[in-house]
């Protein structure tokens, strides 16, 4: 899938994937994030998300992980689908202003 996405492998062609490498630009972030990983995701490797939550926290930027472990890149099963809604909109709620009274 990387490969389709960046026209070519790291070697062929890393100017397509420095580009949008986060690593480079950890340095410019500020906002909260909500770091949200499946266990069985192969699209996006686990080790990413620790990575970026773990530099949120290195940073004190304010951070949350929600992982899931028996669910892939969708969030599926209803009752972790239930739980995802329910972290995104508190988390969401929490950072705009908008928690519920």
């Amino acid at each position: 899938m990387p490969e389709w996405e960046f026209n070519g492998t790291p070697r062929s062609n890393p100017d397509g994937y420095n580009r949008h490498n986060p690593v480079d630009h950890i340095e410019n972030w500020t906002t909260p994030m909500l770091v949200i990983q499946g266990r069985q995701d192969y699209q996006v490797p686990d080790t990413q998300s620790l990575a970026a939550f773990t530099a949120l926290q290195k940073k004190g930027i304010p951070g949350q992980l929600l992982y899931i472990p028996d669910e892939n890149h969708w969030v599926l099963k209803p009752r972790n689908n239930i739980f995802w809604h329910s972290t995104s909109l508190d988390w969401m709620d929490r950072w705009t202003g908008n928690a519920a009274t």
